[in-house]
């Protein structure tokens, strides 16, 4: 008896410290829920350590940096590094092959998990379904090593498989080298990030597909619909929030490629349409210790990663979208 009339003093009292707004006092709130802060402690020091701590080693892209001389002793130099970027040779070719890539990404590797996802969804034998999950899964978890081996394995011009098979349908003839042609280098590319990618990306489209209400598509076969217009009315509207989603979050990579990915397909005959911005930075701070300058690289593929993802958020907003914030 003495809990029951205790409870209700209990719920009142943070109601009472509540400020004229009706939001719970800062002090409140750290005090009832401490220990949800306390969890938080990790997650945050792991960020100001690994993540933002190292963002001090972006002012080396205002330095001639030395490295025995340390940040401190390092000349500063202003803009003359990205001035040297957006004036030299190289940048006209990279922001062309970067953005090329990233547009055939964009048509081509974007879409492939919410196809398959809607198909995934449409199979009603359950086993058959898991069973085609998983398949689809299993190249997420290979590395761009074993990726680039099959590749070899399959396109190589004196063993490979599909190379051997293609040029006996093309009856005889020179044989193509797919893995040194600068024109088959975007394609290969794209026929990995469809193979490798595809499937692990359909986990959220199909967790979105499952909160679709089965009431629906009853109250549309009632009315007359098909499976097309049950797609297009109340499949595809269900999911679209996390297609947007997805869009501004891959908006912000458009200047970022898998570094692994295409550094194992380069060599010194595809270069000229290969070199990314990505393999770049490797090359010129890695390769010649131009540390200033590969800085100033990343700094403005950063730079540009924001505003992409601040531009597409504004423009999902402007199309009638709730957007990423």
């Amino acid at each position: 008896m003495a809990t029951d009339l205790a409870s209700p003093v209990t719920e009142a009292a943070p109601r009472s410290r509540r400020d004229g707004s009706g939001k719970v006092p800062v002090r409140t709130a750290l005090r009832r829920y401490r220990w949800l802060y306390v969890m938080l402690i990790p997650g945050l020091v792991y960020f100001a350590i690994f993540r933002y701590l190292p963002m001090y080693g972006l002012t080396i892209a205002f330095q001639d940096f030395l490295p025995f001389s340390g940040y401190a002793g390092s000349p500063w130099v202003g803009l003359k590094h990205f001035e040297t970027l957006f004036t030299g040779p190289d940048f006209g070719r990279l922001l062309f092959n970067t953005l090329f890539l990233a547009l055939l990404t964009a048509v081509f590797v974007f879409p492939a998990p919410i196809i398959i996802a809607l198909l995934l969804n449409e199979l009603r034998v359950s086993v058959y379904k898991r069973y085609v999950q998983s398949l689809i899964y299993i190249p997420h978890f290979l590395s761009w090593t074993i990726v680039f081996s099959l590749t070899y394995l399959l396109f190589a011009v004196d063993f490979g498989v599909i190379a051997g098979w293609i040029h006996s349908l093309s009856g005889g003839g020179p044989q193509i080298d797919y893995m040194a042609r600068p024109e088959w280098f975007r394609p290969l590319v794209i026929l990995q990030l469809l193979w490798k990618t595809s499937g692990w990306g359909t986990i959220i489209y199909l967790a979105a597909l499952a909160g679709v209400d089965t009431n629906l598509y009853e109250a549309a076969r009632m009315d007359g619909a098909g499976r097309w217009r049950q797609f297009w009315h109340v499949t595809l509207p269900a999911i679209r929030p996390t297609i947007v989603v997805m869009a501004i979050l891959t908006s912000g990579n458009l200047l970022d490629q898998s570094f692994e990915q295409i550094w194992l397909l380069t060599n010194s005959l595809n270069r000229s349409t290969a070199e990314v911005f990505d393999t770049f930075v490797y090359y010129v701070g890695i390769q010649g210790a131009g540390y200033s300058y590969a800085t100033a690289v990343g700094l403005f593929k950063g730079i540009a990663g924001v505003v992409l993802i601040f531009g597409a958020n504004w423009l999902a907003k402007r199309m009638g979208q709730r957007g990423l914030f």
